[in-house]
């Protein structure tokens, strides 16, 4: 997340909007700027568990083991229409290739 945060000029400069989107409750939101990764100006999203009506509809829900309620760590870029351009699924433990959606974004334009 600081990454993005701190690369969000060059994402607003291809007329992007970057966002984080958990099931995480907002309290744990808040408590995870306050603790781990500190002031960020990315909207982070909360699209909290049971409800995950959004990670549902992206298919990155886990409803299984190994931990079943989480989403999946994904990037997606959505063009002006709605539609997805872009979608990734990484590993819980990798974060986005930064370079990789930035260049998703390039190719809209």
């Amino acid at each position: 997340m600081p990454e993005l945060d701190a690369r969000k000029k060059e994402f607003a400069a291809l007329n992007a909007q970057v966002m984080d989107i958990s099931v995480d409750s907002i309290p744990s939101h808040v408590a995870w700027r306050q603790q781990e990764i500190g002031p960020v100006e990315v909207p982070l999203c909360s699209d909290f568990y049971p409800h995950a009506e959004v990670t549902r509809k992206f298919g990155i829900l886990r409803e299984g083991p190994p931990v079943a309620g989480i989403s999946e760590r994904a990037a997606f870029v959505v063009d002006k229409a709605g539609k997805i351009v872009f979608a990734k699924v990484y590993p819980i433990d990798q974060l986005p290739d930064i370079e990789e959606l930035l260049g998703a974004l390039r190719r809209l334009g």
